[in-house]
């Protein structure tokens, strides 16, 4: 006896094949995220409303934003920070070319110079060049230069002292840092080509470590601008003392250094613009495509907007 069993009909040799379910993601719910955010909010809203139920005449920060003696102290900091940095940079370069010779006289100086000056704080190093006068009552360069010591350490070169011998030893480690981390065959191959040691380091090592160097300087840029600050201790007229000069004045205390914070602001993100374009400037040669700046991400996201919109159109 034979009993009919229906079977499923086979598909044709040339049907495509079935295709999967598609999958159903079920994203998992991050509710610590949330809890997170209206914590973080709720701190911002306590802090916007004790500033504004606190006795702060806000008005008084645009009317001051470009007050003579305001612009003054910004020109005296930006000057101080630059000119700073300058000797910082130039002192970092040779005392990290020092430190690398095998002269164990230069090695040792460059060391003890970087050892004096990382160890001991800049706010101490700008009292002592602004005391010195008490210990020193000329200054004597025999067939140069020879002037009372009040006269020749004005607050200006004891505060460009003060910051840019101090910022050298930074910038020392910091670009001996740069000079390691190339490779020592890239010496060596330059060497065999019969360059001297001098250009070498002008043409081959000091380029590639520039991609090293450059980062860190940024920020040293940066914290020198902030740190210049300290120089209200030796009388410089910088932003700070303007605006406590100012405030004093107007009987606006607060407002002023609010408005100092904001030139502050201001500055290190003006700064902080050159050395991401600096930055990308040496990254070249270390990779095939740069990604794009965020003003090309900005146009490429608005114009690619509008083709959207006019191809659905």
């Amino acid at each position: 006896m034979s009993v009919d069993v229906d079977k499923p009909a086979q598909p044709p040799a040339d049907a495509p094949p079935p295709q999967p379910e598609p999958i159903k993601a079920i994203p998992v719910r991050h509710y610590g995220r949330w809890v997170a955010a209206i914590v973080v909010v709720g701190l911002i809203a306590l802090l916007f409303r004790a500033f504004a139920s606190g006795n702060v005449n806000w008005g008084a920060i645009p009317q001051y934003m470009f007050n003579a003696d305001i612009l003054k102290g910004l020109r005296n900091t930006l000057l101080i920070t630059v000119l700073s940095m300058i000797i910082g940079v130039v002192g970092g370069v040779i005392l990290a070319v020092m430190r690398q010779s095998k002269n164990p006289v230069t090695s040792s100086v460059a060391w003890f110079y970087v050892w004096f000056f990382r160890g001991t704080p800049v706010y101490v190093q700008l009292f002592l060049w602004f005391n010195l006068g008490l210990v020193f009552q000329y200054i004597d360069i025999m067939p140069i230069y020879k002037d009372e010591w009040s006269d020749f350490m004005t607050p200006f070169l004891c505060a460009l002292l003060g910051l840019g011998l101090n910022e050298a030893a930074y910038m020392a480690e910091i670009c001996r840092a740069g000079l390691n981390a190339v490779d020592e065959g890239q010496t060596e191959a330059a060497h065999a080509l019969g360059m001297s040691h001098a250009k070498t380091l002008r043409r081959i090592i000091v380029p590639q470590a520039m991609r090293v160097i450059v980062p860190p300087t940024g920020n040293e840029v940066i914290n020198m601008l902030k740190t210049s600050s300290l120089v209200i201790a030796v009388q410089y007229y910088d932003l700070l003392q303007a605006a406590q000069n100012v405030g004093r004045d107007s009987g606006v205390v607060v407002e002023m250094l609010i408005l100092a914070a904001a030139w502050y602001l201001i500055a290190t993100t003006v700064l902080s613009i050159g050395q991401y374009y600096l930055e990308r400037y040496y990254a070249r040669g270390s990779s095939r495509q740069l990604p794009p700046t965020p003003l090309q991400r900005a146009k490429a996201r608005l114009f690619g907007g509008f083709h959207r919109a006019g191809g659905a159109a």
